[in-house]
Order: structure tokens, then C-alpha cells, then sequence
């Protein structure tokens, strides 16, 4: 039967809206029409030449457009943060600009500031023939989401360790593999970007090991490791905001 081997539950995203309005405008009004309850607060515009009065030939072509054509981009945001986890890979195939938005940090931070945040549960399995696969849950609209299959160092890997730094990265890192015996690789998958990425190997190859996080790092003791020395006595830690 096939087993599964972790259950990870990651907060990638985050109920008014809180937007920034020039006073002389009568967008006020409009904002509290469409956005009832909402206050304002000092938010940067992302796109910092769109209140800038006459400019340069060369100025104007820097320019970038809209987010939403007829909106400035604060409320642009204000409306994008609304729309559900589930449909953000399609908002990322629109344009790059809106694909930088949601791949940035702001783009969540502010919907986690906002109580919009959707948490999703993350399911990691070994089949019979000893593949690993995984998948996501929406437990809001209750549908399991395709992801990007693990890289092959680990799809056949025993012993390695999972663990979620920074609310949106999911790490597998150490474990053994069939052919090549112990790793060191580290590896993870953001949820923003929905892609995989490499981060700095371990000091020492192990597996069957201990590890834990605390306070947003990566603490890694003991364990296995092919060679010499077989039982591992160290330990080591990785802080994801040094990249070490």
C-alpha cells in the first residue's frame, strides 16, 4: 500500500482593503463604494512614475502600464489580493508585471496582513515501486491541485527530511539515495513561484536523521552516513534570510 510520508501545511498568502487615494480626488468615494469599510493607509505605488506630472521622451518610454487599465495600481492590488489562492497561476500567465507581483513579497505579506490568507496542506507519498510523488490541498473549495513533480535525486530517495521555513518554502534536504548512497543536496519548492529551487548543500552527507526549525531555521543532528564513519554525532543549521 502506499504510505504517506508527510503532511506540511504552508501560509503563502494572507478583510478590508487598505489603499492609498489622493485627497483631492473623488476616488474616494468610489473606493468606499466598491470596497465598504475600507481605510486608508500609505501603501507605495508599484509603479512609481504613474503620478509624476510631464517627463522626457526618454522618461515617458520607461513607463510602465497599468496593472488594470483605468486604475491606479493601488487599487489594482486592492482588487488582485482578492481573488482566491487557487486562481493565482492563471493571474501569473497574464503579463510579467503581474507575474512579478505574485512572485514578490509584498503581493503576500499584505494578504497575510490582511486576514487573507489561504493555507494549504501539502502531501508527500511513496508509492508501491517506491516513487515519490505529492500533491496540494485546497481545503476551502476542497480540490487537490497538480504540482511540478519532485527532481529526480529525490524521487526514489529514503531518509531524507522535510520541513517549511519562511511561511511559502517547502525543503527536502539530505537522505540517500538507491545508486549514489548519501546526499547533502538541499532542495525546495516555492509556493509563489510554484517552481523548484536548489539551496546551499549540508555540511555532511547524512540520512535518518533529526531536524526541526526554530525561529525560521533549519536545525539538522545526527544520523547516517555511508563511509568510515557511519553514525553521525553533528549537527548543523541553515538560515534561510543569510542563504547559509
Amino acid at each position: 500500500m502506499s504510505s504517506i510520508l508527510t503532511w506540511l501545511v504552508l501560509q503563502v498568502d494572507s478583510v478590508s482593503c487598505y489603499c492609498k487615494v489622493d485627497a483631492g480626488l473623488k476616488t474616494v468615494a468610489g473606493a468606499r463604494k466598491f470596497f465598504p469599510g475600507s481605510k486608508l493607509c500609505i501603501q507605495p505605488d508599484i509603479n512609481p512614475n504613474s503620478h509624476k506630472g510631464k517627463s522626457s521622451r526618454r522618461e515617458r518610454t520607461r513607463i510602465q502600464p497599468p496593472l488594470l487599465p483605468g486604475l491606479p495600481d493601488d487599487l489594482a492590488i486592492a482588487c488582485l489580493i482578492r481573488v482566491p489562492r487557487v486562481e493565482h497561476r492563471k493571474l501569473c500567465l497574464v503579463c510579467k508585471r503581474w507575474y512579478r507581483l505574485l512572485a514578490g513579497n509584498f503581493f503576500y505579506s499584505l494578504r497575510k496582513s490582511l486576514g487573507m490568507a489561504e493555507e494549504w496542506v501539502y502531501v508527500i507519498k511513496r508509492d508501491r515501486n517506491g516513487r515519490i510523488s505529492w500533491h496540494a490541498f485546497d481545503p476551502t473549495y476542497q480540490l487537490w491541485q497538480p504540482l511540478p513533480p519532485v527532481p529526480g535525486e529525490y524521487s526514489a530517495a529514503l531518509g531524507f527530511g522535510c520541513a517549511v521555513l519562511s511561511g511559502c518554502h517547502l525543503y527536502l534536504f539530505g537522505g540517500k539515495d538507491p545508486l549514489k548512497g548519501s546526499m547533502r543536496q538541499v532542495i525546495f519548492y516555492s509556493a509563489r513561484t510554484n517552481k523548484w529551487h536548489r539551496a546551499p548543500d549540508m555540511l555532511r552527507k547524512r540520512h535518518f536523521f533529526g531536524a526541526c526549525v526554530i525561529n525560521n531555521c533549519l536545525y539538522v543532528a545526527g544520523g547516517e552516513c555511508e563511509g568510515i564513519q557511519r553514525t553521525l554525532r553533528s549537527a548543523e543549521i541553515y538560515d534561510p534570510n543569510k542563504n547559509r
